[in-house]
């Protein structure tokens, strides 16, 4: 197992991309990770766009970037509601900050941007925030997935293999 003992806060709000955020949440489960789901209320269950629940065990107020080594925030319609949190967007930029690997995949680059932390970086995700991330300094590329220093891009829902290919060998070859 790859991941083993290693500490992952997934993001989950109201209309996530519920594959995106479930096969994610299993890989890295299937890698030895210890996955925690983090939202914006503790113990929230909520509805991905798809009709598939998940259910935070913590909220983004209540941790810090030491208790993790990556972070991943799926898309979905999410995003947009995430990074109007500043108990989100704070916990973004500290992990990034510390050099810890952030995930985001189709829309989750709206919290990157809300984050600060997409200026310089090469950015892809669904074309929906093509504009958003060019706007927010990032360099736009059309690829699946793919590893920019300490940030790991995933396109869309059929990227979800290439995205988590990248993210597990991120998080495993990480040193924050």
């Amino acid at each position: 197992m790859r991941l083993q003992n290693k500490k992952i806060a997934v993001f989950v709000e109201e209309g996530f991309e519920d594959l995106e955020f479930w096969v994610t949440v299993m890989r890295l489960r299937e890698e030895g990770a210890r996955v925690t789901i983090v939202g914006v209320e503790a113990n929230k269950t909520v509805r991905g766009k798809n009709a598939l629940t998940a259910k935070s065990d913590v909220a983004a107020s209540a941790v810090t970037a030491d208790d993790f080594d990556a972070i991943v925030v799926p898309g979905g319609w999410a995003p947009d509601k995430l990074r109007r949190y500043p108990a989100i967007t704070n916990l973004v930029q500290a992990v990034y900050k510390q050099n810890k690997i952030v995930g985001l995949i189709c829309h989750a680059g709206l919290v990157g941007i809300s984050a600060n932390i997409v200026r310089g970086h090469r950015a892809t995700g669904s074309l929906g925030i093509k504009d958003d991330l060019i706007n927010a300094g990032a360099k736009w590329v059309d690829e699946p997935a793919f590893r920019d220093r300490n940030l790991v891009w995933g396109r869309v829902v059929e990227d979800i293999p290439a995205f988590c290919r990248e993210l597990v060998k991120a998080i495993e070859t990480a040193r924050a």
